[in-house]
């Protein structure tokens, strides 16, 4: 993915809170190469992981998606 804004979004997160992938993983429950996909732009979550994510970081999906 060329413009990968989610995934940085979510690493940023994710480290801004001491998160491992592999702790993030178990508290969204993915696995952690689920979330390395995300980072890194390989996969892209559905809908409803995008709201779940949004609600553990306490953030608007439209935040998580750049917008």
């Amino acid at each position: 993915m060329k413009n990968n804004i989610f995934g940085e979004t979510l690493r940023t997160l994710r480290l801004s809170e001491q998160l491992s992938q592999e702790s993030l993983g178990k508290k969204l429950g993915v696995c952690n190469q689920t979330v390395s996909f995300w980072e890194i732009g390989k996969r892209e979550p559905d809908l409803d992981m995008l709201v779940k994510i949004a609600e553990y970081f306490q953030v608007s999906t439209d935040y998580l998606l750049g917008k």
